[in-house]
């Protein structure tokens, strides 16, 4: 048991009491909970859904849920590297399952997803960038990017959720971000607009789907080594502009990823939804 002492005001000679004093000390006696729960983080039995997950931060998304103990399937639209993705996990940890499918036609991840059962998780993780000054980006260029960060992440999470109510069955959505929809960058703006919806569509959905028990949050990487990034890196100069504002020193690299992607995604983050979990090395600390 544990003491806590209050200090009460008491205006002395009032209520019958005799006080010299104007301030006199309780003692009270809490009796203490339960010992808090040791926060699990095991994903046995679930089923997860991971978009763009033959590779990059989808890859390393889908490895780690499938080693937490998850039933994973990763969809991509190149067949052949959603199948070598999925051989790969599932060598590793015996259990993944690959399905071809464009993300961005609505309809055909509909019909797809009918068949299949409900997923208690889904890691929107398909993504592109396409960097150029904002005078410059034409509609195309916006409605491509936009259409596959955005929209598709806006429409697949929908059909996930609307599975899950139908069967009554909690779950988790995790919108891969990045610390661009926390700040800005030249040659940016449509990836900024994208990652800065994605965040506003985290909240948005967060509200709507808590009575269901369906937690949505956000993972919001900084620079991370992948295919898609090297390009970018083989720039000295801007190499060295990224680290200058990465606090710890260093780009992120795949194996930063699947911790946060299994906090978010199992019941240790149980009471979270509707957060951003900024995984930046202190990008955005200043």
């Amino acid at each position: 048991m544990f003491p806590v002492r209050l200090a009460i005001s008491v205006p002395a000679g009032t209520g019958g009491v005799e006080c010299c004093a104007h301030e006199t000390e309780v003692v009270a006696v809490a009796t203490p909970t339960a010992d808090p729960a040791q926060p699990s983080f095991a994903l046995t039995g679930r089923r997860a859904l991971v978009t763009g997950g033959s590779k990059g931060l989808g890859y390393a998304s889908a490895l780690a849920l499938a080693g937490a103990g998850a039933d994973v399937v990763i969809a991509a639209r190149n067949e052949v590297e959603v199948e070598q993705a999925s051989a790969a996990i599932a060598a590793r940890h015996g259990r993944c399952t690959p399905l071809v499918l464009d993300v961005t036609d609505i309809d055909g991840c509909r019909n797809r997803l009918a068949d299949l059962d409900p997923f208690d998780v889904l890691v929107n993780s398909a993504g592109r960038n396409r960097p150029e000054p904002f005078l410059e980006v034409s509609p195309d260029a916006f409605d491509d990017v936009l259409g596959l960060n955005l929209r598709s992440a806006f429409f697949v999470s929908q059909l996930v959720a609307q599975r899950l109510v139908a069967a009554e069955r909690g779950g988790a959505i995790i919108h891969m971000s990045s610390q661009m929809g926390h700040v800005g960058g030249a040659n940016r703006s449509v990836y900024c607009a994208s990652k800065w919806g994605l965040e506003g569509l985290t909240r948005a959905m967060a509200i709507e789907l808590a009575p269901y028990g369906i937690r949505v949050n956000a993972l919001a990487p900084t620079f991370i080594e992948t295919p898609m990034t090297q390009p970018f890196f083989a720039d000295e100069t801007f190499r060295s502009s990224v680290l200058d504002k990465i606090k710890l020193g260093r780009l992120g690299t795949l194996d930063d990823i699947g911790g946060a992607v299994v906090f978010l995604a199992s019941p240790a983050s149980a009471l979270m939804t509707g957060a951003s979990l900024l995984l930046d090395g202190g990008w955005t600390a200043d």
